[in-house]
């Protein structure tokens, strides 16, 4: 109860900081500006007013890292068998409405979950691996969130996402999708699960939807739950080989040559649309292609039309 009581700490990643101060609001921007000098005077660099915030932790919610960061103050809430208020002072981390509603549009049309036709020429077992990596990965990313159980709409979405893309695939209905890939485990949330037989080797097996979403409060930043996608691999790009066929315009007649670009930013350059082989390269995030000789030969001349992908 010191009056002249002061706190201040500090956290950095990168070149993203943030400062937690009790004290005065006079105090607050006096701070501000001498890291403004000392930014100029020392390092020579110009701190951005726009980005540098002051923000009161109890009313309203600074944003760090990508997480929505406040101190929570709740007289009602007690804790049980105790006459004592349990979350007072505490701070809580969670998941922008922003960054919900940017994912949501991702897999929405008119507010209705919508088929991607950027992925109808993938496999089934591809397909489901696509979007369990990206759920996995951002509830992975903000599992520290007290409201990370919000994104259960954004896994149900996604869910109606996928299922209609393979029903697309497959000029089929979702209910037939669904009959055919749900996936009921012991332990978890009904899903899908598809798997790719190989000759002579176990099935890939590809899941989707299973893992409850919950807070981890105390998850350690190699807390890995997943595995890495087998679609980069160089097992996959012999396979795609050994298909004998096109992946532009679905051909047949060898011989076949694969097409190479060295990253895959050459295939996103500045002032051009891109071209059609490199739309395909970008939305199969891939820096090969199988191509026919003659397909090969109008890239390399910049003359191919542009044969949509079969």
């Amino acid at each position: 109860m010191d009056a002249n009581y002061r706190r201040l700490r500090y956290v950095r990643y990168a070149d993203d900081f943030l400062l937690g101060f009790t004290g005065s609001i006079s105090e607050a921007k006096e701070i501000k500006q001498d890291i403004q000098n000392a930014l100029a005077d020392t390092l020579g660099l110009e701190m951005s007013v726009e980005k540098t915030l002051i923000t009161h932790a109890r009313t309203e919610q600074a944003r760090f890292l990508g997480y929505n960061i406040e101190i929570t103050y709740e007289d009602n809430k007690r804790a049980e068998n105790l006459n004592k208020r349990s979350i007072n002072g505490q701070p809580r981390l969670s998941v922008p409405t922003e960054v919900k509603n940017e994912w949501i549009r991702r897999y929405t049309q008119h507010g209705q979950p919508h088929h991607k036709k950027e992925l109808l020429d993938y496999t089934d077992y591809e397909i489901v691996v696509i979007y369990e990596r990206e759920l996995v990965g951002l509830v992975n990313y903000y599992q520290l969130a007290q409201n990370v159980h919000s994104l259960n709409k954004l896994r149900w979405i996604m869910m109606e996402s996928l299922v209609k893309t393979l029903a697309s695939k497959h000029k089929t209905r979702k209910a037939e999708i669904y009959k055919k890939y749900v996936y009921r485990p012991k332990e978890g949330r009904n899903g899908l699960r598809v798997e790719q037989l190989r000759e002579g080797q176990n099935p890939l097996i590809a899941t989707f939807g299973t893992r409850p979403i919950r807070v981890q409060k105390h998850a350690s930043n190699n807390d890995v739950n997943w595995q890495p996608s087998r679609l980069m691999k160089r097992t996959e790009l012999v396979k795609r080989i050994s298909a004998n066929k096109c992946e532009l315009c679905g051909s047949t007649t060898p011989p076949f040559e694969v097409h190479h670009v060295r990253k895959m930013t050459d295939l996103n350059k500045k002032g051009r649309k891109p071209l059609w082989w490199e739309e395909v390269m970008s939305a199969r995030r891939r820096k090969t292609l199988v191509v026919c000789l003659d397909c090969h030969r109008k890239i390399h001349n910049g003359t191919y039309d542009g044969i949509q992908v079969k």
